[in-house]
């Protein structure tokens, strides 16, 4: 076996440390040593990683690794991989808070159905990564383990609600992260980041839940620092499950294959800013106009065009099916006198707008959601794939709980900055943020690639494309990597 530097196994894309483990170049315990340094020196500054477990079991669990190996045996394209869920999984053993000190002591008596997949894939679990409370909002804070910095300026937020998955993935922390997305939190994160994430179609990842039947808007996905390294872990997260009756059956191990395409020809649709619908602060936009150069380097056409459709009704009805989808998860919380003097205040107006719903309303809305969705299949005639940025401001203040106003218009809800993301969201396609680039105060942003619904493969084929005409991640590191 030859031994590497550590940050040459760090610098490793996933594919290629799967490959370099298998192949006996670099062995588990060099990669979890490499890892658990990296975390050493670098998590203090951003508080990515959280839940750290002991360094001597996690050697441990690497030799066993090893061990395996050695007898010829692989648990799968993660083996010896160390990987620190996102942090409303459960994992069997770990602390599992959900941000909340509601939670702050609770131990998961077992893996979520993702979690499990992950350990028989042969990932050492290190900790668990950052999020908000319950995941409310795109910034990652909370009163047990408190905020995470952004990769790039630790003065800035990492997004939410896959803000520690991100950023451990930008440093290096781990080699490719999960995360789940219901309001951007696949994408967010990653634009603010320099990075790929991907939310999925819903079923593609299955989740356990009291209500298997009802299509939310929460899934599970992954971040990484090239599609590639998605798809490697796609791979593993994906398949069905008899569990989850609406879980999609087709072979996750195709997200592992080559990316390579040709899109000669290929239809984009740039949504922009929607025709001025949505404001974004200055230099946002301008960056995702730049970045579409690099479809059009790869012989595709872009268009600048919309679907027809009201977004404000659009957005009405996705505030009031999230009203809902959380008064129903956090209602006992909420009617705990002690529990609910623990919640934060975007969780109590959640709860209290959703207990004040009407049937009709929910009716309404859900088929509000489904009039938007036939109105897209209707404009992806036309369309291979949809295009848009990820974000309408760049990294702001860390310190700031949510942005109150955006390109000038003050924002009337928490989330309201971020309704770039909510098209993707109600219309259930998956939808891939790739890097676009820095603006002139040197801050990332991402656009997201949305393609037909249940083609993950099509949009981590496209991004791979995009990669290698933009190179945003190899080209601009986080300064912390060189400090």
């Amino acid at each position: 076996m030859t031994s590497s530097a550590p940050s040459d196994i760090l610098e490793m894309s996933a594919v290629a440390l799967s490959a370099a483990i298998h192949r006996k170049a670099v062995s588990c315990v060099e990669v979890m040593q490499a890892a658990l340094a990296r975390i050493a020196r670098l998590n203090p500054a951003v508080n990515a990683i959280v839940a750290l477990q002991d360094p001597g079991r996690l050697i441990a669990e690497a030799a066993e690794r090893d061990a395996r190996l050695a007898r010829g045996e692989s648990a799968g394209p993660l083996h010896g991989f160390p990987l620190a869920v996102k942090d409303f999984d459960a994992v069997r053993g770990l602390p599992f808070t959900q941000g909340s000190p509601i939670f702050r002591d609770r131990i998961a008596p077992a893996d979520s159905i993702m979690a499990g997949r992950l350990r028989r894939g042969g990932a050492v679990f290190i900790g668990k990564t950052n999020v908000p409370e319950f995941g409310l909002g795109s910034h990652t804070f909370n009163p047990v383990y408190g905020a995470t910095a952004n990769a790039y300026d630790q003065s800035r937020s990492a997004g939410g609600s896959s803000g520690g998955a991100a950023v451990s993935v930008a440093l290096r922390m781990q080699p490719v992260a999960d995360g789940s997305d219901h309001a951007g939190s696949l994408r967010n994160p990653p634009a603010f980041n320099n990075l790929f994430g991907l939310r999925t179609s819903y079923g593609r990842i299955p989740i356990a839940a009291p209500d298997v039947f009802t299509p939310g808007f929460g899934v599970s996905g992954a971040i990484g620092r090239s599609p590639a390294d998605i798809g490697l872990m796609l791979s593993v997260q994906a398949g069905a499950d008899p569990r989850v009756p609406f879980s999609i059956p087709q072979d996750p191990a195709i997200f592992a294959e080559d990316l390579k395409r040709d899109f000669s020809g290929t239809r984009i649709a740039w949504l922009g800013d929607l025709d001025g619908q949505l404001p974004f602060d200055p230099g946002v936009l301008e960056c995702g106009v730049e970045a579409l150069s690099a479809f059009e380097a790869v012989c595709c056409r872009v268009e600048h065009a919309r679907p027809a459709f009201d977004m404000e009704r659009l957005w009405q009805d996705y505030v009031l099916l999230r009203a809902w989808m959380n008064a129903s998860s956090l209602r006992p919380l909420y009617d705990d006198p002690a529990h609910r003097a623990l919640l934060k205040p975007e969780a109590i107006w959640e709860v209290e707008r959703g207990l004040a719903l009407t049937a009709d309303q929910i009716r309404s809305a859900q088929e509000g959601r489904t009039a938007w969705y036939e109105a897209v299949l209707t404009f992806m005639a036309r369309f291979d794939f949809l295009v848009m940025p990820s974000a309408q401001v760049f990294p702001f203040a860390i310190g700031l709980d949510w942005p109150k106003e955006v390109g000038g218009r003050t924002m009337d809800t928490y989330h309201r900055w971020m309704q770039v993301v909510i098209p993707a969201t109600m219309s259930g396609l998956p939808s891939l943020n790739v890097p676009a680039g820095f603006g002139p105060g040197g801050l990332p942003t991402g656009i997201q690639i949305v393609g037909p619904n249940q083609d993950e493969l099509a949009c981590l084929q496209l991004g791979a494309a995009y990669d290698a005409a933009a190179g945003w991640v190899s080209r601009r590191p986080p300064p912390l990597l060189g400090a």
